[in-house]
């Protein structure tokens, strides 16, 4: 699958890849594999971690919004905690929203201009659901894998039951809505080794895209 891209760059102005899927189809995984290649890995989910771990420049402002109780004792966000309060309450989970994902975008800003690589890959789990992001990159690359092999993964990775899977997925655009948006896809559904001739493909693709200054089709090349 390769399509034209629609315009848009970060302020970078660098060719840039947004890298996202389903919960469970194996986002972090292509990337290392990515970035063992020469691109210049920025992991949102990451940042967002570093954002809410004990004095992460998001704390004070989810403790003044939603009180301790869902900081941990040694002052993190409960992930937990707060991700029963943003499934039950749609309101907390915008709050949430409007406090981590200007931080999120600044430093991803911030780290892309000092990333060193042949192109830059934002690995952005709500890309399509952002409707902003994937206006702010060159192409978009989804990581495709069949529904249940993504739950078989997740309760497999971090213990939750096929319910509590199942509700994430369904906080997420459709497996379809994100296919129908990409420009490039990546079939993650056997043994890692499988992934390798695509990824070196899709890279070879984009380390040309990137020397010809941000194309974005390939029949310009």
């Amino acid at each position: 699958m390769e399509k034209i891209a629609s315009a848009g760059t970060l302020r970078t102005g660098r060719f840039s890849i947004g890298l996202t899927g389903g919960i469970g189809c194996g986002k972090t995984t292509v990337a290392d594999m990515f970035a063992d290649r020469g691109a210049a890995v920025i992991d949102t989910d990451q940042i967002a971690h570093r954002l809410t771990a004990p004095e992460g420049s998001g704390i004070p402002a989810i403790r003044a919004r939603f009180g301790d109780e869902f900081l941990t004792v040694d002052g993190a966000m409960d992930r937990a905690k707060m991700r029963a309060r943003v499934f039950a309450d749609p309101a907390a989970k915008m709050a949430l929203e409007s406090i981590l994902h200007p931080l999120i975008r600044s430093e991803a800003e911030r780290a892309a201009t000092q990333a060193q690589g042949d192109y830059l890959l934002f690995v952005i789990p709500l890309l399509i659901e952002s409707g902003s992001w994937k206006k702010m990159v060159t192409r978009i690359l989804i990581i495709d894998c069949p529904e249940q092999l993504q739950i078989q993964r997740v309760m497999r990775r971090s213990g939750l039951t096929e319910q509590q899977v199942r509700a994430i997925m369904a906080a997420q655009v459709s497996r379809e809505a994100r296919l129908a948006a990409a420009d490039d896809a990546i079939i993650n559904d056997a043994a890692p080794v499988a992934l390798i001739p695509q990824i070196e493909r899709l890279h070879a693709l984009y380390c040309a895209l990137a020397r010809v200054n941000g194309t974005k089709n390939p029949q310009d090349l």
